[in-house]
């Protein structure tokens, strides 16, 4: 189901879509660019999103993107333990919904 390849579909989409998809591709470009926080940084949370939304294609891009942009495998390795804290806590957090107070 996951195949990088489905990324080429993404096109039959813009054409069916163009001016939605017109405007995502700029946002993402935006976004994404250098500004107070470096592009290496946005590639990072980028990744720690992926992670806890747990995205293969996000993933691949992110993380190939975030090594052209100067990222080492310790800075990526600590993006993984962020997202695994964050997403641990949101556990952690929304388990108190379960409690009754007694």
């Amino acid at each position: 189901m996951y195949d990088m390849k489905n990324l080429k579909r993404l096109k039959s989409l813009e054409a069916h879509a163009p001016d939605a998809f017109k405007a995502f591709w700029a946002f993402d470009k935006a976004a994404m660019a250098d500004g107070a926080i470096p592009s290496k940084y946005k590639e990072l949370m980028a990744l720690a999103v992926a992670f806890t939304t747990q995205c293969p294609y996000c993933i691949e891009v992110h993380a190939g993107k975030a090594r052209d942009a100067g990222a080492t495998t310790a800075e990526i390795a600590e993006a993984v333990a962020v997202a695994a804290a964050l997403r641990a806590g949101a556990a952690i957090t929304h388990g108190t919904h379960a409690l009754r107070d007694e």
